[in-house]
């Protein structure tokens, strides 16, 4: 007996289209011969689980309204301020989460089954290291709960936040994204709703949320860049494009579509190692020329301080001057973490004979990293012991060749 003719769908044909009557009896003899599954009960494609997020509203700018003041009477402003681009305005506050973000950005509901917690609502200028172990615990106690975590933070110590969570959080497997705005979500002009979208859009793109991109760490999500949070810094205080990253690449860009940097992106870690106690008696010291330091800082280990980042010139060089105040200092038990004032490159101290003075004395000198994050892993390793400044924990000081 021959082989059945085959024979197959009409060339050309567009997915909808009605099929010409002889391509019917080809697909009615195909089916007849056995060469086409038969229908089945329920031909409609499963749907994937929609993912779950949740973000945290810890304050900042995008809830503000001009109608709302801080708690203090001090600080409210009853007279209007003229703004240098026209108009006046109230003076920005806190307030009882003036809006309801979900209310006001549906779009956010399409992404994912999403859900708004306001832990706190506070100027980030007035956050500390409290604030950081709060919602570090927070997300500690959530982790298992969602795929993916939106942060809502103001802009002023965003990068300190970043960095504290990407360090007390190591290895937690899921993406942490924090965003703001420079205009509140009332403002007709304002950025925070393309900011929400973006963070949500970067999250539901990780495997965590069934999407594809190894996406696990702490990362800012500002004007259409996803940062890593412990490179980031703020860098302007009026445009839109208020976040860079000097010294490591953007993990992502947004436009059109999210063109990802897969490549930069941190390694998912097998192991997930929380860490909540902070030391907050940490100060920064930039040296600058001509510094008496005695005279300018005087004993601070006596009033409190257990840290300071010196934030030294170029490759961690400073006038000899500073050496004696530094031995008195670190015989009484000041840690000193050696930094640069430069946004990349490497630190080489010992190129130089106060750096070398310096880490006689007990200073310490590692890979360069971001002021904020510095301040911040100085402060967790004066208060978990063996935590060591120098082991890169969250991608804090990865070095690279140049920066895009």
């Amino acid at each position: 007996m021959d082989a059945p003719e085959k024979v197959g769908f009409a060339v050309g044909l567009a997915p909808g289209a009605i099929p010409r009557p002889e391509s019917v009896e080809n697909l009615r003899r195909q089916r007849s011969l056995g060469l086409l599954p038969g229908p089945t009960k329920d031909a409609r494609p499963e749907l994937a689980p929609r993912p779950r997020v949740l973000m945290f509203h810890c304050g900042g700018t995008l809830g503000m309204g001009a109608e709302s003041f801080a708690e203090d009477e001090r600080c409210a402003s009853p007279r209007p301020v003229p703004m240098r681009g026209g108009g006046k305005y109230r003076a920005l506050g806190s307030n009882k989460f003036l809006l309801d973000v979900l209310d006001v950005v549906p779009e956010l509901t399409s992404l994912a089954d999403i859900e708004v917690v306001v832990l706190m609502n506070k100027d980030s200028s007035e956050m500390d290291a409290r604030d950081w172990k709060a919602l570090g615990l927070a997300l500690h106690e959530k982790r298992e709960s969602y795929g993916g975590f939106i942060i809502a933070h103001g802009t002023d110590t965003m990068a300190y936040t970043a960095s504290a969570l990407s360090l007390m959080l190591e290895g937690f497997g899921k993406p942490i994204v924090l965003t703001g705005s420079q205009l509140p979500l009332a403002y007709p002009r304002s950025d925070a709703r393309q900011n929400l979208l973006d963070a949500l859009t970067c999250i539901v793109g990780s495997k965590s949320c069934g999407g594809v991109v190894d996406f696990y760490e702490v990362a800012i999500c500002f004007n259409g860049k996803l940062l890593r949070g412990n490179r980031a810094q703020k860098t302007s205080a009026t445009v839109y494009a208020a976040f860079s990253s000097p010294s490591y690449p953007a993990l992502a860009r947004l436009g059109v579509g999210v063109d990802w940097n897969h490549a930069r992106l941190l390694p998912r870690q097998e192991q997930y190692t929380p860490r909540f106690d902070v030391n907050p008696n940490v100060i920064r010291v930039p040296v600058i020329p001509g510094l008496d330091i005695a005279a300018a800082y005087g004993d601070v280990y006596e009033r409190g301080v257990r840290g300071i980042v010196l934030e030294a010139f170029g490759v961690g060089n400073f006038p000899s001057s500073l050496i004696p105040w530094l031995t008195e200092q670190t015989a009484k038990g000041l840690r000193v973490h050696l930094s640069t004032q430069c946004q990349s490159g490497e630190l080489r101290p010992e190129l130089y004979a106060a750096g070398l003075g310096a880490l006689a004395v007990g200073a310490r000198s590692g890979p360069v990293m971001t002021i904020e994050c510095s301040v911040v892993k100085m402060m967790l390793c004066l208060a978990n012991p063996g935590f060591d400044l120098d082991r890169s924990v969250a991608g804090e000081t990865d070095t690279v060749d140049f920066c895009i």
